[in-house]
């Protein structure tokens, strides 16, 4: 048996309504079958990196970082067509923060100028941006793969070639499935052969899409929630058999045990990704400081002309060099400076603005224009918001007037280049009531039926499907004294609380 497999493509939560596994479950069963390193590869996107990286990292697990792109072989402007059909799968893990950033680089064009049903790359693009990176030649729906179900393995070979040769010796591996599906049985033989010809190494991989085999129900039921369609219906999208979860190495050993140089690359794969983030703190857009003074300098001279705005300046006049010196220690100066520019720029048009949370315990951000409560006359701490002993980034939490809020999205696009200022993504996740009300309708239960259980649930925030069955003697009667509500409330259990779809979020920049 294989003692070193490393599963390195999986999908999460956020290959939205089509990938099953929460993250912290995932690094969790990884830990038990005492794997040491694990992949995160979703589709098309990037949402789920950093909480995975965190996460892995916590657990004493690698993170192997990546993605299974769409590649639009006739490039991304062409947007004609089905879409769904002209976009092919590519699997990409990065091995470097080259690699990172490259990957970083596909996911935004991908999403922000390829987007066409999906968010897609071209080849074009994946020359462009190789370094760092290793790619394989992903499931059914690669362009490889699905040239050698077409029965032209010619093609097939050179499209092999042709990323063996974008990726470099070494970093393009045939990859190998084995879901008990029939085309997969029929091309595996022609996959051979092209890494024997063109000696590019294989790797066997398991798409795990959920957890356990026994969450292949569920899924298939978070499938019909994405598509629209019924569970009873035959002609629907569904995975064919229950074999894309998380398998143990003795259940991968066995199923690839002719090709054991397979599996053992998926450790070489591991060895090869080495992205780690440290302790960095992400670099600040240079503020706008006087030619020949450092920031805190500036920041100091600033915040002493401001401290008249305290009601006893010499009193003040200690925590401020106390502040300052927190501030230079942590250095922090910057984005007082920066945060300060927002504030001075929303006063100049006469917009209003609040500050919430322990920002207002800043006595140099009540003098520089940052807040406008006084923290010395009101008791309020420094340490909540900057604390030297535990040093973590500050955050000032700006509201701004919601008719008024483009103007300063356009005043920081404009002072920093809209290629450094984005809005936050926001997901939207499957509540209580929701995910009863989704299960119910693919699994074909009335209207009336699936309100028989969410009308018991109150509105109100924090209550969860486990919460209304312990706290609500109706609801847990409902369920227990009919088999069709248990089973409709079950499946609702499995998918509450998953992400359903990604949005921009209201504020967040």
């Amino acid at each position: 048996m294989c003692k070193s497999f490393v599963h390195v493509h999986n999908h999460t939560e956020y290959s939205l309504l089509d990938g099953a596994n929460r993250i912290p479950k995932m690094i969790a069963r990884a830990q038990e079958m005492e794997m040491d390193a694990l992949a995160i590869t979703d589709h098309g996107v990037m949402f789920g990196v950093m909480e995975f990286y965190l996460e892995a990292k916590k657990a004493g697990i690698k993170p192997l970082l990546g993605v299974e792109a769409y590649v639009a072989p006739q490039g991304i402007q062409h947007k004609k067509g089905d879409g769904e059909k002209s976009a092919y799968h590519l699997l990409l893990l990065a091995k470097d923060k080259e690699g990172y950033r490259n990957l970083c680089h596909l996911s935004s064009i991908a999403a922000l100028e390829g987007f066409y049903h999906k968010p897609r790359v071209d080849h074009e693009l994946l020359r462009k941006y190789s370094g760092g990176l290793i790619a394989t030649s992903a499931c059914l729906g690669s362009e490889v793969c699905q040239e050698l179900l077409k029965g032209n393995y010619d093609r097939a070979q050179y499209i092999a070639g042709m990323y063996s040769e974008i990726y470099g010796e070494g970093n393009f591996f045939i990859e190998l499935q084995d879901h008990r599906l029939p085309e997969q049985a029929r091309i595996t033989p022609d996959l051979i052969r092209i890494s024997r010809e063109l000696k590019l190494p294989l790797v066997a991989t398991n798409d795990a899409h959920y957890l356990c085999k026994a969450d292949s129900v569920p899924h298939d039921v978070l499938l019909c929630i994405q598509s629209g369609a019924n569970v009873a219906d035959e002609k629907r999208m569904k995975f064919a058999t229950p074999e894309f979860y998380l398998k143990d190495q003795a259940e991968m050993s066995e199923l690839f045990r002719e090709y054991p140089e397979a599996l053992e690359n998926t450790a070489r794969i591991a060895e090869m990704c080495n992205v780690d983030f440290g302790k960095q703190r992400a670099p600040m857009p240079r503020p706008d400081v006087p030619e020949g003074i450092s920031d805190i300098n500036y920041l100091r001279e600033l915040a002493v002309k401001g401290l008249d705005r305290t009601k006893e300046p010499e009193k003040a006049m200690e925590r401020l060099e106390y502040e300052l010196g927190v501030i230079e220690k942590t250095n922090f100066a910057d984005y007082f400076l920066l945060v300060r520019e927002f504030a001075k720029a929303t006063r100049d048009r006469g917009i209003y603005f609040g500050v919430r949370g322990s920002a207002a315990g800043s006595l140099v951000s009540y003098c520089v224009g940052i807040t406008d409560v006084d923290p010395v006359e009101y008791g309020l701490t420094f340490e909540r918001f900057l604390n030297p002993e535990r040093i973590s980034m500050p955050d000032v939490d700006m509201d701004f007037e919601d008719a008024r809020r483009d103007e300063i999205i356009q005043y920081v696009t404009d002072r920093f280049g809209k290629d450094h200022v984005a809005q936050i993504v926001t997901f939207g996740t499957m509540g209580a009531k929701g995910a009863i009300k989704d299960c119910g309708r693919v699994q074909g239960y009335t209207p009336q039926e699936t309100d028989r259980l969410t009308k018991i649930i109150p509105t109100a925030p924090g209550w969860t499907l486990k919460r209304a069955h312990k706290e609500l003697a109706e609801f847990r009667q409902l369920v227990e004294s009919d088999p069709r509500m248990k089973s409709l409330y079950e499946t609702a259990l499995t998918v509450e609380g998953i992400s359903r779809n990604a949005g921009v979020h209201a504020a967040g920049v």
